[in-house]
């Protein structure tokens, strides 16, 4: 079975910076891709940045310039590197793994979260 361990949430005013972090563990094949999600209350979750196990990035539209995302292959770990956050980004980001497993089954994992409050 596989775990996902999301670190780094917390308080910051607007403007400032915060860097999460997600560590991978447990049965893995192959990485296919590691990425972050946030859902902001009352609103449906929604694709920050995801990086696939070839190093290609796609980040939503909202955060490009603002946010990094990045990987540690080694640790099975991803990085989301945020600068400039503003109150309405305020939310719980989840960290997402897609995986190959040994039977050769595409599997889907979600974190539990890590909470993001960005204070006016």
């Amino acid at each position: 079975q596989v775990q996902l361990v999301e670190s780094g949430g917390g308080l910051v005013q607007t403007g400032g910076s915060l860097r999460l972090s997600c560590a991978a563990s447990g049965s893995i094949f192959k990485i296919n891709a590691m990425g972050w999600y946030r859902q902001a209350p009352g609103k449906q979750r929604e694709l920050v940045a995801v990086i696939t196990s070839g190093g290609r990035i796609n980040y939503a539209d909202f955060v490009k310039g603002r946010f990094t995302i990045s990987r540690d292959n080694a640790k099975n770990t991803v990085f989301l590197q945020m600068n400039g956050l503003k109150p309405e980004e305020t939310g719980v980001y989840y960290c997402k793994l897609d995986l190959t497993a040994r039977d050769y089954r595409s599997v889907e994992y979600w974190g539990r979260g890590t909470l993001v409050t960005v204070s006016s």
